[in-house]
């Protein structure tokens, strides 16, 4: 086994494009043969559409130079085929190699990015030595008399590929009816037609072969002989069969049945029922060769034009694209104030004037930025099928019955927020399961349904994404996280501490109430993690639970990060920006409205207490001059979680570009990066979620 270095960096990813969306197909329907195979039946056309992924990702593996990823696929389609034909059964160890076969090409895909496919050589061995192993000559079937019972012609079982064989045995074995159906379609209408007819007898059989036939309207007819077997008897397949141009023609006795003769050839075939369609009555259309119809060049018969309108772009051209946007609205911010300047200092026609252009660039910008950023949104559904492989391969390894339900696959969001909150999202999954669902033992005891649920749903909410994984699992014991926090030495006191603030410190670094260090967790790198990636994108996330029935972790999210409007304030000399998506209301502050309630500043908010913080001090910065006699409130976060802050001015709202302030400041909390405004001043973008966070643990306020 061998493995090419790319032929190019172009070359490469285009193939790691195209490989990963296989890869990434092959796990979510991989999981769903696994749900088949537990309820006892599974789909051979789900099969088929597995291996076919597998030979399709061996090819491009191959024709673009990575060889060991071409084997690795190789192996895996050698074991699927040996699976399709029925060589070898489909046995939780046989699930269990092929669920490793994902994973190992996924992490050969991941290697090929870093440059280390090389270091895997080892691993991908084995695992070929694995499937080799598996591969053994399993025991002759010995099918044959079912088969001759059947009475098939010559002609048509010499039409039968081995696959298709096997399939016929199959449905021999099980009991079911085997029919020959004998359909008549328009050369014009064929294809919807067959289409028709193959749904249907998939959805009360299984089709195990679709042939071509000879019947008696060939200038103006195809027809097509589908070899079908289903529990359905005559009756009940006519019936189903009606409104369409078919014959059905009982093949055989499987089941015992000594009434049903042995079938002929086709030219001695007698229906068993046949309906007309009304086509036979009309008159007969005339088809004429693509090269013969009226204004059609010899060159219009053949195309090379390619099908597909879709154009795969690198996301990093995006972000380019979108930061000249951004440019191009601080530009437009600049020639709007120089217009309003103008007009204040006497030059009204050419303010007039220079205000309609930059009205009407407004308007194209606004058109050009919502372009962008629906070129950038994707389903967070793929991000779903991800979480669905994770799932599995952690149920199955803790030994737990896990049912996954998911909802709002369709809700979009931006492609890079998606891409960071597919670890926070992971971690969390990972804990309901290891902490949250318990054993079938335990849930049996308790009363509950031995097959735990985690529900992932998503759903808009505004200018926000929801996104919310529960479970019905144990929940979150509070006295066990105040008793294991204060053995931990991360609080000094746990007596009157309240359910909400026992349940924040979840998210203190260090923090694990596992008792033993596994693949899973009990390493201490925990929630504080999942809240400042969530963070890191202006998110913020939630957690609800009961003792005994289960949590639920929400998680807020902006749609993009893009250009984001922003509220510009000003506080103590210096002039900031908070994510309007963060902000809940604004309010003028009144002096006699302050209250202290253990040495924090709270006013009363529609009979809600809501904690105060001044930027000034969470920043530590001196105020310079005298405080202004009007302060105005911005309130900031969702649900229980809400924070006023204190702020000198409302400078009214901008579109900005955030950029990030490095990893020098990575660390900073309540600072998620900067931007600039039109004037050439560049401001710092407040970050809601990290300032609950510390103000919560009693900083700043």
């Amino acid at each position: 086994m061998s493995s090419s270095s790319p032929p190019s960096s172009d070359a490469a990813r285009d193939f790691l494009a195209e490989a990963e969306e296989i890869v990434e197909e092959l796990g979510t329907q991989l999981a769903d043969l696994a749900d088949m195979a537990e309820k006892g039946a599974w789909e051979p056309d789900l099969l088929n559409a597995i291996f076919r992924g597998a030979h399709s990702l061996k090819g491009l593996a191959g024709m673009f130079g990575f060889g060991m990823i071409a084997e690795t696929a190789h192996h895996a389609e050698n074991l699927l085929d040996w699976l399709r034909m029925g060589k070898i059964s489909l046995t939780p160890a046989v699930l269990e190699l092929l669920f490793s076969s994902a994973e190992l090409l996924t992490t050969l895909l991941r290697a090929c990015v870093d440059g280390t496919l090389d270091q895997h050589q080892a691993a991908a061995s084995a695992h070929a030595s694995a499937i080799a192993a598996c591969l053994n000559p399993a025991e002759p079937v010995t099918a044959a008399p079912l088969l001759e019972q059947l009475g098939l012609s010559d002609s048509l079982m010499g039409a039968l590929t081995e696959y298709e064989e096997h399939r016929l045995k199959e449905n021999c074995s099980k009991g079911r009816h085997i029919y020959v159906v004998h359909a008549s379609f328009e050369l014009t209408t064929f294809d919807q037609g067959l289409a028709e007819l193959t749904d249907i007898l998939k959805g009360c059989g299984e089709v195990i072969s679709t042939l071509p036939s000879v019947g008696e309207r060939i200038e103006t007819h195809i027809d097509f002989d589908l070899l079908t077997g289903t529990d359905r008897n005559e009756q009940e397949l006519s019936a189903l069969l009606k409104h369409l141009d078919v014959s059905i023609l009982l093949a055989g006795a499987p089941k015992g049945d000594a009434k049903a003769a042995a079938l002929p050839d086709r030219a001695d075939f007698q229906p068993v029922a046949v309906t007309a369609s009304a086509s036979e009555t009309a008159d007969t259309p005339v088809v004429l060769p693509a090269s013969e119809l009226p204004g059609a060049s010899p060159d219009e018969a053949f195309s090379a034009k390619s099908m597909s309108r879709t154009v795969r772009v690198d996301i990093g051209k995006l972000d380019e694209l979108m930061n000249i946007v951004g440019e191009l609205v601080l530009v437009h911010s600049s020639i709007s104030s120089i217009a309003n300047r103008m007009r204040t200092e006497g030059f009204s026609r050419m303010a007039i004037d220079l205000g309609k252009a930059a009205k009407g660039l407004e308007r194209r910008l606004t058109d050009l930025q919502k372009g962008v950023m629906d070129i950038r949104m994707i389903p967070v559904g793929q991000l779903y099928e991800k979480m669905s492989r994770i799932v599995r391969k952690i149920s199955r390894e803790q030994g737990k019955k896990i049912e996954l339900k998911l909802y709002g696959a369709e809700t979009e969001l931006d492609k890079l927020i998606v891409e960071d909150i597919a670890d926070p999202l992971m971690h969390i999954i990972r804990n309901a399961i290891d902490h949250g669902i318990e054993s079938p033992e335990r849930r049996l005891a308790a009363g509950k349904d031995e097959r735990g649920t985690v529900r992932l749903s998503s759903f808009q909410k505004g200018n926000h994404v929801v996104i919310e994984v529960e479970d019905d699992g144990a929940g979150i014991d509070l006295e066990k996280v105040k008793q294991k926090a204060l053995s931990k030495g991360l609080v000094q006191d746990i007596n009157g501490m309240s359910d909400r603030e026992a349940l924040d410190l979840i998210f203190m670094p260090g923090f694990s109430t596992a008792d033993t260090i596994t693949d899973i967790s009990g390493r201490g790198v925990g929630m504080d993690v999942v809240r400042n990636n969530i963070a890191a994108v202006s998110g913020m996330v939630d957690i609800e639970t009961r003792l005994g029935q289960g949590s639920r972790f929400t998680i807020i999210l902006p749609i993009t990060l893009a250009i984001i409007k922003a509220l510009i304030i000003f506080c103590a000399g210096r002039t900031y920006a908070i994510p309007i998506t963060s902000v809940v209301e604004s309010l003028i502050l009144e002096p006699a409205d302050i209250k202290t309630v253990e040495g924090k500043e709270v006013i009363n908010l529609r009979e809600q207490t809501l904690p105060l913080l001044r930027l000034e001090r969470l920043f530590r910065v001196e105020r310079v001059g005298i405080n202004p006699g009007e302060q105005y409130v911005v309130v900031v976060g969702s649900a229980e979680k809400r924070l006023g802050i204190v702020v000198d001015d409302l400078l009214g709202q901008q579109d900005i570009v955030i950029k990030p302030l490095g990893p020098a400041f990575r660390t900073l909390r309540g600072i998620s990066g900067a931007a600039d405004l039109g004037d050439q001043r560049t401001i710092l973008v407040l970050d809601a979620g990290g300032i609950i966070a510390e103000t919560m643990r009693g900083s700043g306020a």
